[in-house]
């Protein structure tokens, strides 16, 4: 039988299904009747004629010199480069490729070390599957722990890491250093004169060692509110209402201090705390703006009559120095005339009594 191998093809020559020998590129004769057939396969990629296997097809001089057989240890993954050109992860342990129309190549990195290392560049990190790695990405202001096999190995900075999953399991934490604000809205509270109010309190805090923080906390935001809720109680609780609004900032200060005895239950630092509102029932309300509205009131007497009362202190004042003073009288009267002058056009001033008096009687003095 006639076979025609053309120049990018090799043939795959059988004996009653066994494997002979390859032929490249020509004409060929080989009789059917005894047995042989030729499979002919391009020469291009990867091969696909792996019926035979590789350690038969290798035996023969023609196969070797056209193909290029690569294996992938273990504890290394490979990266294929066509014509020293990265095109793709090597996800299986043996290659076959033709090598004659292409050079083939796989660069082996190692996963014995668990820190990836720089030799793997971003192209080649960019084909890695990402069962074969974990990337932890660590932002401004916070921290990362790394364990390996739930064992804390260190811990991270801003930046990014990777780490490869063969040696070990690769977990981590994310931790936020930056400060931050716990509300505790609407905390209903009973005064010590058994009047119930809320109240809103804000706090401000930060994690101080996040290795002790990891160890000791499990869900920081939800024992944290607890743990203020019941400093605001104990302390609140023991003033009555008008004390609580009369020394709020005091409060404060009393709630501060006793988060602070506390900081080492959480493994923070408290850098501020302090009542934001106070919100009292609706009828203690009324009455409240009814005390201040009196009170109010109060006050406008108090500043009305003492103006009356220095009112008349002055104008007995000035009667006085008019008595004493005929000058400063005759002065007096000018200032009644220089009055009625602008309101009038004319004046007819008889002489049986003094100007100021007649003056006086005018302008209703």
């Amino acid at each position: 039988m006639k076979y025609m191998i053309k120049d990018n093809q090799a043939g795959f020559v059988l004996k009653n299904g066994i494997f002979q020998k390859m032929i490249l590129s020509g004409i060929y004769y080989l009789p059917k009747m005894m047995g042989y057939t030729v499979e002919i396969e391009e020469m291009t990629g990867e091969l696909d004629y792996l019926d035979v296997p590789y350690q038969i097809l290798s035996k023969d001089g023609v196969f070797l010199n056209s193909t290029v057989h690569m294996e992938i240890p273990d504890g290394y993954v490979g990266f294929i480069y066509v014509n020293g050109k990265l095109t793709s992860f090597a996800n299986r342990k043996e290659y076959t490729f033709w090598n004659v129309f292409d050079k083939y190549e796989i660069k082996v990195v190692s996963m014995m070390e668990t820190d990836m290392g720089e030799e793997v560049s971003r192209q080649m990190f960019s084909l890695i599957p990402g069962k074969f790695y974990t990337e932890i990405a660590v932002g401004e202001g916070e921290v990362a722990l790394v364990y390996y096999d739930n064992v804390l190995q260190r811990q991270l900075a801003k930046g990014i890491y990777r780490f490869w999953n063969y040696r070990h399991k690769v977990t981590f934490c994310v931790i936020d250093m930056r400060q931050k604000a716990l509300d505790i809205v609407g905390q209903e509270i009973l005064t010590k004169d058994k009047i119930g109010i809320r109240m809103n309190v804000v706090c401000m805090y930060k994690i101080k060692n996040a290795i002790e923080f990891a160890g000791a906390v499990s869900e920081l935001k939800g024992q944290l509110y607890s743990a203020v809720q019941l400093a605001i109680r104990e302390i609140v609780g023991n003033y009555k209402l008008d004390e609580i609004l009369e020394a709020k900032e005091q409060i404060s200060k009393e709630i501060y201090e006793a988060l602070k005895t506390r900081e080492g239950m959480f493994c923070i630092n408290f850098l501020t705390a302090g009542i934001k509102d106070i919100i009292l029932p609706g009828e203690i309300r009324e009455i409240m703006n009814s005390v201040l509205v009196a009170e109010k009131k109060a006050q406008a007497n108090v500043i009305s009559r003492r103006e009356e009362v220095a009112s008349t202190r002055s104008l007995l004042n000035t009667a006085k120095l008019m008595d004493e003073n005929q000058t400063l009288y005759k002065l007096k009267e000018l200032e009644y005339l220089e009055r009625i002058c602008e309101k009038v056009g004319e004046i007819s001033v008889g002489g049986n009594a003094g100007i100021v008096e007649q003056l006086g009687r005018m302008i209703g003095a």
